[in-house]
């Protein structure tokens, strides 16, 4: 009787196990609402490659454009909750989408937080022949010359437009603020001299053009100065304290999924961001990694919820609306 259901519980138990591997080798979609190639694309393509790693899976991006990220976010929100999609936002999609569109979803309450990813920091970048030394100086020249003060954006509803008129609240500058197709275009019109100056985002790439005198950078939107430009001071030394902008990733995923697959996400991207190949990747793109205590779901979720307390009323109180 002892060996029958010995044997019994054994084959319960292989045949329980078996179902799990087969669960667990399923492949887990990154779903990245934004167009390959781009920040989000990149980063969660370098985090899958490392996490596969982990987890034994097979990690596949696949990218769902439209609406600022929202379409691709609403997939996330209607998938099942069984850890095997995911999607992964950022400042756009998981903060402001709240208040500039009509969603069919809740930010906060529709999706599961899994960790907060790398942030790129906000550079207050001006033209080369701006008649300023500082940002005092900057802010001083933007008030007296209304009919030159512009500021370059990446578009209606942009990290770079909405940091625009974070800046106008907090200096009492008026702006005109002039979208455009993407963070390059804009940029490049601050090289070319049209504009006046935009909130940049620091990488790599943006750093060497800051060095070449191209466009130059009044002040990082940030707590402490970086190395990559460690000339450049912080808006708190700059005479703007508290201006803090930067466009920070998260991975999500739907409402529901167990604690104990949340974890185990979490965990993997923990692994992968404490890796120093995908570190030493993420540094070549200026990328900030969040220090650890600041990777868990729970820190996620505070983050987030600051988040929205801080830039709601800004967006509402501009009567920003995005059809």
């Amino acid at each position: 009787m002892f060996k029958w259901v010995f044997a019994a519980v054994c084959g319960a138990a292989l045949q329980w196990a078996a179902v799990a591997s087969a669960q667990t080798s399923k492949p887990v979609t990154i779903i990245v609402p934004f167009t390959a190639g781009g920040p989000a694309d990149t980063l969660a393509r370098l985090l899958g490659e490392r996490m596969e790693r982990t987890l034994g899976q097979s990690f596949i991006v696949e990218n769902v454009t439209g609406a600022a990220g929202s379409v691709g976010i609403g997939r996330v929100v209607r998938a099942a909750p069984d850890g095997q999609t995911i999607g992964i936002g950022h400042l756009g999609t998981q903060v402001f989408n709240g208040a500039l569109y009509n969603l069919q979803y809740d930010l906060v309450n529709d999706l599961e937080p899994i960790a907060l990813l790398p942030a790129n920091v906000g550079v207050i970048v001006a033209k080369r022949d701006v008649p300023a030394h500082d940002l005092t100086e900057l802010i001083a020249w933007l008030k007296a010359n209304p009919d030159q003060a512009t500021s370059a954006t990446a578009g209606i509803g942009s990290v770079a437009h909405l940091a625009s008129i974070y800046f106008q609240d907090k200096t009492g500058a008026t702006l005109r603020i002039v979208p455009y197709r993407g963070g390059s275009a804009a940029l490049n019109d601050v090289i070319a001299g049209h504009v006046s100056f935009m909130f940049d985002q620091l990488t790599g790439s943006s750093a060497e053009l800051y060095r070449s005198g191209k466009v130059r950078p009044f002040a990082l939107a940030a707590k402490a100065r970086l190395p990559l430009i460690p000339d450049v001071p912080t808006v708190d030394e700059a005479g703007i304290p508290g201006l803090y902008v930067s466009t920070w990733y998260s991975l999500w995923a739907p409402k529901g999924t167990s604690r104990d697959v949340i974890a185990r996400l979490n965990a993997a991207v923990v692994a992968a961001l404490a890796d120093p190949v995908v570190r030493n990747r993420l540094e070549e793109q200026a990328a900030q990694i969040p220090p650890r205590e600041q990777q868990t779901p729970e820190a996620l979720g505070a983050f987030q919820k600051a988040e929205i307390a801080k830039w709601w009323p800004i967006i509402k109180a501009a009567n920003i609306k995005v059809e």
